[in-house]
């Protein structure tokens, strides 16, 4: 009997979706492994050492990112009874969620279109036009809505995703030693902070840290995804023509 080629072996079992799906939540474990090793700190965030991890394996084993993505988009529709599950440490701070709805509701409006208008003016400043600069658009969004807002406004989905991410991982790294340097001590404000500027990656890391601090920042990741599905089809074209025209 001749002996498998260990080549043939790997180039089928990189067709399996099984083996991506597994690589996924080994590369996560491993990341969060760290995050508790280091003592939770910012800079060891689970989800940026896991897509590290993956982008290696991927680059070393030759694996188009359409291979991986059939065993990853399993992960991927997780996302949608993720956010769901928020609602369970939404209702357990309702009352605080009341209290603060008036200055919780401004600075959701100030935080969404900062986020919109900074992104946009940053891109073409540093030379960015057309689908490139309508991707930037959604970034501070939750991935779903993020990829439907880029298509709705002209943007190409594949670049924004890898912002959302991007966005994702910076804010979940910068944002406590960020509201420690500003002294800002209400676990209100720095969660809604968070939810806004840096969506679901941004609201597991504020969870990590403080529980009224994740319930206001999944409020936050929720009401800017409606808020930016809103007003980036009508803000960001108008935005592009005025600073890229």
């Amino acid at each position: 009997m001749t002996p498998a080629d260990p080549a043939e072996i790997w180039t089928y079992l990189r067709q399996d979706p099984l083996l991506w799906l597994t690589a996924t939540l080994v590369a996560y474990s491993l990341g969060d492994l760290a995050f508790r090793r280091a003592g939770r700190k910012p800079l060891v965030n689970p989800v940026l050492v896991a897509v590290a991890l993956l982008a290696v394996l991927l680059r070393l084993t030759g694996t188009p990112y359409q291979n991986y993505f059939e065993g990853a988009q399993f992960v991927h529709f997780m996302l949608g009874p993720a956010t769901v599950a928020l609602a369970v440490p939404l209702y357990a701070n309702l009352r605080l969620i009341r209290s603060a709805f008036w200055p919780m509701l401004t600075a959701l409006a100030a935080g969404s279109v900062t986020a919109l208008v900074t992104a946009v003016g940053i891109g073409a400043a540093f030379g960015l036009r057309g689908e490139t600069l309508l991707s930037l658009a959604p970034k501070s969004v939750t991935a779903p809505v993020a990829l439907g807002v880029s298509e709705t406004i002209g943007g190409a989905p594949n670049l924004t995703a890898v912002l959302v991410i991007i966005t994702g991982i910076t804010g979940a790294v910068v944002a406590t030693p960020l509201l420690n340097l500003f002294r800002i001590r209400d676990w209100r404000a720095r969660g809604l902070a968070v939810g806004v500027a840096a969506h679901g990656i941004g609201t597991a890391r504020a969870f990590q840290v403080n529980e009224t601090a994740g319930a206001f920042a999944g409020i936050g990741m929720g009401l800017n995804a409606l808020l930016t599905a809103l007003i980036a089809p009508l803000l960001a074209p108008w935005l592009v023509a005025l600073l890229a025209g």
